[in-house]
């Protein structure tokens, strides 16, 4: 029901930020919790934060600190902001939206850090 578009990936250089959005149509936006994963090369996908319907945010550990996620209801959008960026953040980011056992993913933007 929902239709998911990321967008803000891009190439940059470690130690920097980057704000990746996510925007959602086609459904009732607020009732969903939001997450962002994110796969490498080579690895499997992992989970980077989430936020549920009413606002409570969780990290992997190996964002903690640096990564941030927020949703702005009114305009259907997710955010994930990325500070301190480093290599090992490089990835294909996905946003996800779930609903109960339903779920719905993004297309991926491409975040690439790099010198």
């Amino acid at each position: 029901q929902v239709q998911l578009v990321e967008s803000g990936g891009g190439l940059v250089q470690p130690g920097g930020s980057l704000r990746l959005s996510c925007a959602a149509s086609g459904s009732i936006f607020s009732i969903y919790d939001m997450g962002w994963y994110r796969q490498a090369p080579g690895k499997q996908r992992e989970l980077v934060a989430t936020i549920t319907s009413g606002g409570l945010t969780n990290y992997a550990d190996s964002v903690k600190g640096r990564f941030t996620i927020s949703r702005d209801n009114p305009k259907n959008t997710v955010y994930l902001q990325m500070n301190s960026l480093n290599p090992e953040d490089t990835a294909v980011y996905y946003c996800k939206a779930v609903r109960g056992r339903l779920q719905h993913w993004g297309q991926g933007t491409q975040v690439t850090v790099s010198s």
